[in-house]
């Protein structure tokens, strides 16, 4: 088979741990992680928004750490721990962060919430008593262009609460 330039015939096998369970899967070495997620493991609640790392909607955590996965390739995620919305919830408990914006309306058309929420859990693993203003600067690289933020903040500090209840 020829290849023209700038195509890319390179493929390794990719294994990761994926909301808890090691997946594989053989992928293009130029496959972005948000690409492997969304196509690879059918994972849709990965968001893709801009692909230039501007608007946050396709934020994961990858060994906890917020990432925009539309600027990573799914190599670099093989070996690591990699969370997306579909991970927050145990089982048919929603993860704090969904029930606060579930509670507190902070969402509109969802786009962004995936991004927002776990960008948001790793804020509050890090910061479990913030500040309205940590909060809209933690969340400072996701975009939402529905809610104007108030209801996203209030999430959160629902969020915050409801973990402290859970830890004492």
């Amino acid at each position: 088979m020829a290849t023209t330039v700038g195509e890319s015939t390179h493929t390794v096998q990719v294994t990761a741990t994926v909301n808890g369970q090691e997946r594989s899967a053989q992928v293009e070495t130029r496959l972005l992680l948000a690409h492997f997620l969304r196509q690879t493991l059918g994972l849709t609640g990965t968001h893709i928004g801009c692909d230039t790392t501007s608007c946050g909607a396709c934020t994961v955590l990858v060994d906890g750490v917020p990432t925009k996965s539309c600027t990573m390739f799914a190599v670099q995620a093989a070996g690591r721990e990699i969370t997306t919305v579909e991970g927050l919830a145990a089982g048919a408990q929603l993860h704090a962060i969904q029930e606060g914006f579930h509670e507190e309306h902070g969402l509109q058309c969802g786009f962004c919430t995936p991004g927002m929420m776990l960008t948001s859990v790793a804020f509050l693993a890090e910061n479990p008593s913030p500040t309205d203003e940590e909060i809209r600067w933690a969340l400072s690289g996701n975009v939402c262009r529905c809610t104007g933020y108030q209801n996203i903040v209030k999430a959160v500090q629902h969020a915050a609460a409801k973990l402290a209840e859970g830890s004492e």
